[in-house]
């Protein structure tokens, strides 16, 4: 019923709160959509993802601006919010209390997103179980590299493939 990257995203959301990771998943999957389904709910998830590990990292005026943006794209979409589960009645209250929670300089605090629906709750701590991990704790704010997986993290494979995405596309120019 949902999409296995947006039960990832959930997963990573609330078990090991890898929000560069939520962010990976979700927008490879959003935009492998065609683009009539390019919808603004993903973005303003993706969003959602950001914004906490900006702030998780101390950045407050980016974490602020983008869960600002989130909200706008995510009120915006009632209808989507339900489709996906969570309560949008409470979801937009939620994130609009965090900001306000990042713009008085507070720190971070993990958030749990209001899943409504029962079915994909459990599928979330299904997959929890499977993988060794607990639904709801916590972010591990000692884990240097869980809160600076941006500049941490191995680039080699991406930069290969940008690599041969620009010789194709030279290539092509040349045989044009």
């Amino acid at each position: 019923m949902y999409p296995d990257p947006y039960i990832r995203y959930l997963v990573h959301f609330h078990a090991d709160r890898d929000y560069f990771e939520c962010h990976e998943v979700l927008e490879e999957y959003w935009k492998s959509l065609p683009e009539k389904n390019a919808q603004r709910f993903w973005v303003g998830m993706i969003q959602l993802s950001v914004a906490m590990y900006h702030h998780r990292r101390g950045n407050a005026p980016g974490a602020s601006k983008m869960l600002r943006s989130a909200i706008a794209l995510l009120a915006a979409e009632p209808m989507k919010l339900k489709q996906a589960g969570l309560d949008d009645e409470q979801l937009i209250p939620q994130l609009t209390e965090y900001v306000e929670t990042i713009e008085q300089n507070k720190p971070y605090a993990s958030i749990i997103l209001p899943i409504s629906d029962p079915a994909l709750l459990a599928a979330c701590h299904a997959r929890c179980r499977e993988q060794g991990r607990q639904f709801g704790v916590p972010s591990n704010l000692a884990d240097d590299y869980l809160c600076n997986k941006h500049s941490r993290r191995d680039r080699s494979e991406v930069i290969m493939e940008r690599t041969a995405r620009l010789l194709e596309k030279q290539q092509q120019r040349q045989n044009s």
